[in-house]
């Protein structure tokens, strides 16, 4: 089953951090560009943060600007994101997924596979 595998969510208090993981299962997407999203309660799916193919070029938010970084290990499969200095405004469950398309997409509905979601709850 082609899948991708969110993990490293979790409780943290403001100011503290966390990695969270994307692991490709069943294939590889290598070529595809690679986004991180979130939603918290009552709100809609939000751009966070994505990556190019190749890893050289990336886009995020303004709201994580300067806070969060993305990244991907080609060899492992796996795409991270780095969060820092957490907020509480940061609270939500985290999405990673893939596109297959040219630059970088803001727009969840560019994107074609998903993971199931990781928590991260800041607490302040």
């Amino acid at each position: 089953q082609v899948q991708l595998v969110e993990s490293g969510g979790g409780l943290v208090p403001a100011g503290g951090s966390l990695r969270l993981s994307c692991a490709d299962v069943g294939r590889t997407f290598s070529s595809y560009v690679r986004g991180w999203f979130r939603q918290a309660p009552g709100k809609e799916r939000e751009f966070v943060a994505a990556i190019s193919w190749s890893g050289g070029s990336t886009d995020y938010a303004d709201s994580v600007k300067g806070r969060f970084t993305i990244s991907r290990d080609h060899a492992k499969n796996t795409v991270y994101l780095q969060m820092n200095s957490l907020k509480a405004a940061d609270t939500a469950v985290y999405y990673c997924a893939a596109a297959a398309r040219v630059g970088l997409p803001l727009d969840q509905y560019e994107y074609d596979y998903w993971g199931q979601g990781t928590q991260v709850t800041v607490s302040s």
